[in-house]
């Protein structure tokens, strides 16, 4: 199950590198003498503009991948690289300022602080990435469609407005990387759309997109789709 992203221009031309790229991952948990082996030797690359879907069953590893690409996670074999950086291997504080400046992070269960606004959360997201600018705040709201909703704690939005104040708050910082772990999990057929639009959106923008999901929409809209199963790449 595999879709190949269209070759975008024609004739010869410089080589882009990944925008992130992970290279031979190894991560395994120890639960007493039990040892679970949740990565195995996974490697992916996705390019700048290129919208990637992971997928595969529960337990295949996808929220452990995800996690390394983040830099929340450290693997005890291979490498992430994001904008040829290395992630992987560094001290927290140093994956921490790489994650705010680069990577966009979106998960199911939201990455919105509860007692602030809408746009305080986005100002909250900036100030870690080292910038801060009501101007691009509004405008990132309103091509979210939540210009009226800037005030607006996330208790009082729609699962719908809700997905999409989380979408930006991973756009604060125009990242080079999103990374979304079933960021339409919860959500109906119509808004799982619009998210997805916003999604390919930034895509087009140059931003590489890889979400992790259950969902065939998700694989529809992906220029390529990469399957695990048992921590390992089948497709």
């Amino acid at each position: 199950m595999s879709k190949v992203a269209e070759t975008r221009g024609t004739g010869p031309g410089p080589v882009t590198a990944a925008a992130i790229e992970a290279r031979s991952l190894y991560r395994f948990f120890r639960a007493g003498e039990e040892e679970t082996l949740a990565l195995r030797g996974v490697s992916v690359s996705v390019m700048p503009g290129e919208f990637v879907a992971v997928v595969g069953p529960s337990g295949s590893g996808k929220s452990t991948l995800l996690a390394c690409l983040a830099g929340l996670d450290d693997p005890e074999g291979g490498r992430v690289l994001v904008e040829g950086q290395r992630m992987s291997h560094q001290p927290e504080p140093v994956r921490a300022r790489l994650r705010a400046r680069r990577i966009g992070v979106l998960s199911q269960s939201g990455n919105l602080f509860d007692h602030l606004t809408v746009e305080a959360n986005l100002a909250v997201a900036q100030g870690l990435g080292g910038r801060s600018s009501r101007e691009s705040r509004t405008a990132l709201l309103g091509s979210v469609g939540l210009a009226e909703r800037a005030g607006a704690l996330p208790s009082r939005l729609s699962g719908g407005e809700a997905a999409r104040a989380g979408l930006a708050v991973a756009l604060a910082n125009e990242p080079a990387v999103v990374l979304a772990d079933e960021p339409t999990g919860e959500l109906d057929s119509g808004t799982e759309a619009t998210v997805l639009e916003l999604l390919r959106a930034a895509a087009g923008r140059g931003v590489a997109v890889l979400v992790a999901s259950h969902s065939p929409a998700v694989a529809s809209a992906a220029d390529r789709v990469m399957r695990l199963v048992d921590g390992q790449v089948t497709g």
